[in-house]
C-alpha cells in the first residue's frame, strides 16, 4: 500500500524508487503483487506517464488516509513513550498512600501536568495485568511474580502501644512476653500471627493473640492509640505517634526484618514515560533516608 501511494504521489516508478530507496524492479514487483492480491488493475502505464484507473483512484484515496492515520497513531504512541501523558493507574496500600503518597501528588502534577493520576487504595495484592494497573506500590518481601520491582525506600517494623495500655498491663521486655499481652494482628501479614525479632542470640518467634484483627493497618493503629493492645507496624505508619509520645516503642534492643518499599510494574520493555516519570519521582523524593528513619529512636522504651 505504501509503495502504491508513493508511486502515485511521485508520478513515476523511478521517482518512487528514489523516495523509498528501492530498485525500480522492486517497486514494479510490489505494484504487481498488490494488483494480483486485489484482482484488479490500479494503474495504467505508458512509456511517458502513469494514470489511475477508476478503481485505483478509489483505492489511492482510501490508502492515503489509512497511511496518514497509521502515521498519526505511531507518532502518538512514540510521544506516550517519550513524554509523560495520559492516565496513570496506580494501586497503593491505604495507609502508605494517605500518609506518604498523597502529600507528594501536587508536586508531581506540577511537573507533569499532562498525566492524569488514578489511584486505588487497597492493602491487598492485586493482579496488575488483570486489573489494568500501570503501577503498584508494595511494602514487604517481593514474591517471584514475573513483575519488575524497583525499590525506592526501606523500613522496619516496630512493636508499640499506648502509654495507657502499658500502665494497665505492664511492659514486655522480652519477645516471649508478648504471648501474655493483647496484640493487634494484621490479616495480610506474610508471617501470620507470628511476630519475629532477632538479637545476637538468634531469632525469637512469638505467636501472638488478641481481641482485634484487621486487614488494614490504620485501623489497628487507631485501636493501639486507644489502648486496645500492642501493634507491630512499620515506622512509616507509627513514626509520628512515637515522636509525639502517643505511642511508646518496646523491645527496641531487638531487630525486626527490613521491609522493602517497591514500585512494581508489568514489564521493563518499552516502559511508558508516565510510569517511568512516577518511579523516578518516588526515588528522588524518598531517597535513601526517608523521614520515618528519624523517628525510630524518638521513643525507645515504653513507660510502665
Amino acid at each position: 500500500m505504501k509503495v502504491f501511494v508513493t508511486v502515485v504521489e511521485a508520478g513515476s516508478f523511478a521517482a518512487a524508487s528514489e523516495r523509498l530507496q528501492l530498485s525500480c524492479a522492486m517497486v514494479s514487483k510490489h505494484i504487481a503483487h498488490l494488483e494480483k492480491h486485489l484482482s484488479t488493475r490500479l494503474l495504467n502505464r505508458t512509456t511517458r506517464r502513469l494514470s489511475l484507473t477508476e478503481t485505483g483512484a478509489i483505492y489511492f484515496a482510501r490508502s492515503q488516509q489509512l497511511l496518514k492515520d497509521i502515521g498519526e497513531a505511531e507518532a502518538e504512541a512514540t510521544q506516550l513513550t517519550s513524554i509523560p501523558r495520559g492516565s496513570l493507574r496506580v494501586t497503593v496500600p491505604l495507609t502508605f498512600g494517605i500518609l506518604h503518597i498523597a502529600p507528594l501528588l501536587a508536586d508531581y502534577i506540577a511537573l507533569y501536568p499532562e498525566v492524569k493520576l488514578d489511584f486505588s487504595l487497597d492493602d491487598r495484592t492485586v493482579d496488575l495485568v488483570d486489573a489494568g494497573y500501570d503501577l503498584a506500590i508494595r511494602v514487604g518481601a517481593m514474591a517471584e511474580t514475573g513483575l519488575i520491582a524497583r525499590k525506592f525506600a526501606t523500613d522496619r517494623l516496630v512493636a508499640c502501644g499506648s502509654p495507657d495500655y502499658f500502665r494497665r498491663h505492664g511492659t514486655p521486655h522480652l519477645p516471649e512476653e508478648l504471648a501474655q499481652h493483647l496484640c493487634l494482628t494484621y490479616a495480610y501479614a506474610d508471617t501470620g500471627d507470628e511476630w519475629r525479632f532477632t538479637d545476637p542470640g538468634g531469632e525469637h518467634v512469638v505467636r501472638v493473640k488478641g481481641n482485634v484483627r484487621a486487614n488494614n493497618g490504620e485501623l489497628l493503629k487507631i485501636a493501639a492509640l486507644g489502648g486496645a493492645g500492642i501493634i507491630l507496624a512499620p515506622r512509616f505508619m507509627v513514626g509520628a505517634d512515637l515522636r509525639t509520645g502517643r505511642l511508646h516503642a518496646v523491645l527496641s534492643d531487638y531487630e525486626t526484618r527490613e521491609l522493602g518499599i517497591y514500585a512494581v510494574y508489568p514489564s521493563r520493555k518499552y516502559l511508558s514515560a508516565k510510569v517511568r516519570s512516577f518511579i523516578d519521582f518516588l526515588i528522588k523524593r524518598f531517597g535513601p533516608n526517608p523521614d520515618w528513619r528519624e523517628w525510630r529512636r524518638m521513643d525507645t522504651t515504653a513507660r510502665e
